[in-house]
């Protein structure tokens, strides 16, 4: 899937969304062999940059987030969506993706 490119200042997520910074991918293996970019595996971790208000519950109260800007987070490996922000690439994905908060 081809990332979508924008050309904006910020992006602000909706409802339980968050826009999540990805961390680089691994350039060489533990044994010192260098990787080309066809062998590389998509990266699963990255820091949060922005997140949504929240889900609206059934009586209208917003549900707050687990996570929170900052955060280092492991999240599903083919979850949301791809964006590139500059020369950033990023995901927007829903909070239920994200499976672990990284400490």
């Amino acid at each position: 899937m081809a990332a979508v490119s924008l050309s904006v200042s910020s992006v602000t997520p909706l409802g339980d969304r968050v826009l999540i910074k990805v961390s680089a991918s691994e350039e060489k293996t533990a044994g010192g062999i260098l990787l080309p970019d066809t062998a590389k595996e998509k990266p699963q971790v990255g820091e949060i940059s922005a997140v949504g208000p929240g889900k609206r519950n059934d009586d209208g109260t917003r549900q707050e987030l687990e996570v929170k800007v900052g955060d280092k987070v492991l999240y599903s490996k083919y979850a949301g969506t791809e964006i590139k922000l500059g020369s950033d690439e990023c995901v927007l994905l829903s909070e239920k993706d994200i499976l672990a908060v990284l400490s």
